[in-house]
């Protein structure tokens, strides 16, 4: 459950509750979220595949990319962009900023 916060950030979660390697998912005003730490980083994507439409959340995070548990394509976190088919488009990337250990994003396109 999310908790809407000002400056269109959302706190969706405790820093504590990502895995070192993987995702989260989240709903934000009725829009899925996939909340994503990789290499240290924490990232929010659209949680549903350009391709298939299931949720992105419940692939593979490494090296700065979410897999498709799917079909296999792989999206870079930073942008959004498919890195190889069957993807050809790209899933819309979220600000995100850390307050504490509070994660918060905001649902205004970031790329």
């Amino acid at each position: 459950m999310s908790t809407p916060d000002t400056g269109g950030f959302t706190k969706v979660c405790a820093l504590g509750d990502l895995p070192d390697e993987g995702a989260l998912g989240v709903e934000i005003a009725d829009t899925p979220v996939a909340v994503v730490r990789s290499e240290g980083r924490v990232y929010a994507i659209n949680d549903i595949c350009s391709h298939a439409e299931v949720n992105l959340s419940e692939g593979e995070v490494e090296d700065g990319t979410i897999e498709c548990w799917l079909h296999g394509s792989c999206f870079d976190l930073a942008s959004g962009k498919p890195i190889n088919p069957p993807a050809t488009r790209p899933v819309a990337t979220y600000a995100v900023k850390i307050e504490g250990d509070d994660v918060l994003v905001s649902l205004d396109k970031n790329s």
